[in-house]
């Protein structure tokens, strides 16, 4: 979905996964600035929006999502994973109920594919899911802002701000007085900051909800049997995960950021060391300078010195060894 929002002043846009919107409007620290003070606004109309309608929604999500949902409050939100039979993550729905429709966006492109699951997973529950991404866009308002929710969306509030399904015919009359607007590229840097994990940029092909710190947040551990639940048990109760989610400082004398699946080695080993684990997200903040998120092995001491492919990097615990 291209946004109708690329036509705004300074608008340059983003490529990759998140192709389609603004990756910034041509100054990307008072962006992020404006973000961080709780004005502005964050255009993800990009992003894949399901609904699942009808009396069984919420005790047959239960069934398949690693979250508690058979009981959630109107107009709460809340994140879950579905994973493989292995555990490995999948999907990561970002959910909200209204009373009568269950709303999730979910990563650009990945609806398609999650609907699949969902319908092979209806049997003969009373449900009903859509694709709502061609008249639902996602609009993203920073925590303190005090810009007004139109009556016509359905708003998902969280401790980092609150995320609106807007119906797409208003996202243009809702930037007039919504801004100033925010690019990508300044939401991706405050979501480093916060520590908070990414579908398809923490994540690969084998990554389980421990590794990332996502256990509490996304996955319950006091429900019933879903999906990949053994491992997670298994991981919980009896051992540690594989690999742990670190927060790096980067070496700010350095021209270019570590890509997304840069190599990070011991710095004491030396350009020729083996690889201990690789960047998930690097950005460029407006107080910290160039930062990053990225998957190590989890016996990586917490004070050893990194190196990300060039770049010396410095790291905090998010996920404990």
């Amino acid at each position: 979905m291209k946004s109708p929002l690329l036509s705004l002043p300074g608008a340059v846009p983003a490529e990759g996964v998140d192709e389609g919107v603004a990756a910034h409007y041509g100054d990307l620290f008072r962006e992020q600035r404006a973000l961080a003070d709780g004005t502005g606004f964050v255009d993800l109309s990009h992003r894949g929006v399901v609904t699942v309608t009808g009396d069984d929604r919420l005790s047959w999500l239960h069934l398949l999502l690693t979250q508690h949902v058979s009981d959630l409050p109107t107009g709460q939100a809340t994140e879950a994973l579905i994973l493989s039979a292995n555990g490995h993550i999948e999907h990561a729905l970002y959910l909200v109920d209204d009373g009568t429709t269950v709303w999730a966006h979910v990563e650009p492109g990945s609806q398609e594919a999650l609907i699949a699951y969902l319908e092979s997973m209806k049997f003969f529950y009373r449900v009903e899911v859509a694709d709502r991404t061609a008249d639902t866009a996602v609009v993203h308002l920073p925590a303190g802002s005090i810009a007004q929710a139109p009556a016509s969306a359905v708003v998902r509030e969280t401790p980092y701000g609150r995320d609106l399904f807007l119906p797409r015919e208003e996202l243009e009359s809702f930037a007039a007085e919504a801004g100033p607007a925010a690019g990508i590229l300044a939401h991706e840097a405050l979501r480093v900051e916060q520590h908070r994990p990414r579908l398809g940029f923490e994540t690969d092909h084998r990554t389980i909800p421990h590794e990332l710190g996502w256990i509490g947040t996304a996955v319950h551990l006091q429900k019933g049997c879903y999906r990949g639940q053994e491992t997670v048990a298994r991981v919980q109760n009896l051992g540690k995960p594989p690999r742990r989610l670190v927060f790096l400082h980067l070496d700010g004398s350095e021209v270019h950021l570590p890509p997304n699946g840069a190599e990070i080695r011991l710095a004491d080993d030396g350009p020729d060391g083996r690889k201990i684990g690789f960047v998930t997200t690097s950005a460029r903040h407006h107080e910290l300078g160039p930062v990053a998120l990225a998957l190590v092995k989890r016996n990586v001491p917490v004070d050893a010195r990194l190196m990300a492919e060039e770049t010396a990097a410095a790291q905090e615990t998010v996920v404990e060894p």
